[in-house]
């Protein structure tokens, strides 16, 4: 049920004819209330498209009653038109469901480039409005999938020390470019709990800090990126900030597990934690910079244990640490320590899709992760052929 499980919410997705592969292509979320308290945050990428411009207006004053999504074509870098056809897909909303049209995000995927048919779009508002149900979010979850090869859902259960009970739903899609500030990726996260709008604001950026944001599949920033918090107060329950926001980080941390594992093409999931740094920043940027080695990744897609490459690394960033003193254990085996080698590399087993990488700064006490993917033949395949 993902978006509708919690109380407060209708979902539903439709056929609209916009993917030339077919299927469900067009969803539509819906907050009932009696709360329509809500957050967004929205690629760092400085071009960005349609969809994108609508909405960072619309949540400005963190009300927002509906969201409106759809996959086949990103409607980016589409000319005036394309705006149009945004604020079109918002209107057509708003009517049928009563509402203003500065309360509905638009949300869309696909190609850059790309045109999506105004007229499919309208009718496909048209065709939803009337599924929308309380167990609408599977249907909701599948139309917003582009490359994605399963849909990508969560449900996590709270409850606070007064004993009320509350939830949060989330539903995302994402594949590739997947990067920080956020992936490329459209969320959106429903909840039942009584949060206002500036709780909704700050959980939502502490969850996407630890979890999104460090997810660096192949370093490439998308222009559409949006993750939407929508809260109906349905439940009640009014849970701490502590409780609410470590509930939305568990949910945030599931889904962009999930999109981890179904990075295009991949064979393992790598897990970099850089420990004893001098600060936060500094094992990000490190955890980070291996992330980003394709020397690195290609040796994990060849299950070579290759720690070099993880120190050539680690010395491109400015984060304090000896060069001389570093250590590295890929899945448990300390393989290299204060800079040369340690234990045989031949003991790191990395036949698991999930693989860990730890690296000691010796530096300081702070520490992160960032999760990354290797790069393999089917990955490069899928990309090069994405718009044929």
């Amino acid at each position: 049920m993902s978006v509708t499980h919690p109380a407060g919410f209708r979902a539903g997705g439709v056929a609209a004819g916009l993917k030339s592969s077919g299927g469900l292509d067009l969803a539509l979320v819906v907050n009932d209330g009696p709360s329509s308290a809500s957050a967004s945050v929205f690629t760092a990428n400085r071009c960005i498209a349609n969809p994108v411009i609508w909405s960072k207006e619309v949540v400005k004053d963190g009300v927002v009653r509906a969201v409106v999504l759809n996959s086949g074509g990103a409607n980016c870098y589409t000319g005036p038109d394309g705006f149009q056809t945004t604020h079109a897909v918002a209107e057509q909303v708003a009517q049928g469901l009563g509402i203003g049209a500065g309360d509905v995000v638009v949300c869309s995927t696909g190609l850059i480039g790309l045109t999506n048919p105004r007229e499919n779009l309208l009718a496909g508002v048209d065709s939803v409005l009337p599924r929308l149900d309380a167990d609408g979010g599977e249907d909701a979850a599948h139309a917003i999938m582009t490359t994605d090869h399963v849909s990508k859902q969560v449900v996590v259960e709270g409850a606070t020390n007064t004993g009320g009970s509350w939830s949060i739903g989330g539903m995302a899609k994402g594949a590739g470019m997947l990067a920080p500030q956020l992936a490329t990726m459209l969320v959106v996260l429903t909840t039942d709990a009584d949060v206002d709008a500036a709780t909704c604001d700050h959980a939502l950026r502490t969850a996407t800090r630890v979890t999104f944001d460090r997810l660096d599949s192949d370093g490439c920033m998308s222009t559409n990126d949006t993750v939407t918090l929508l809260a109906s107060g349905a439940s009640g329950a009014k849970p701490s900030f502590e409780e609410f926001s470590g509930a939305l980080v568990r949910a945030c941390s599931e889904l962009a597990m999930q999109l981890l594992a179904d990075a295009e093409g991949s064979d393992h999931e790598i897990a970099i934690t850089t420990v004893n740094a001098a600060s936060e920043d500094d094992a990000v940027a490190v955890g980070r910079s291996v992330a980003r080695s394709n020397l690195f990744k290609a040796a994990v897609f060849g299950k070579d244990p290759n720690w070099g490459r993880v120190l050539a690394s680690i010395g491109t960033t400015d984060a304090a640490f000896d060069p001389g003193d570093l250590d590295v254990a890929m899945n448990g085996v300390w393989v290299c320590r204060a800079s040369t080698p340690a234990e045989d590399p031949a003991l790191v087993d990395l036949s698991d899709r999930r693989v860990t990488v730890t690296i000691d700064l010796k530096a300081g006490d702070a520490l992160a992760t960032v999760w990354t993917n290797d790069l393999t033949h089917a990955y490069v395949h899928e990309n090069s052929a994405y718009s044929s």
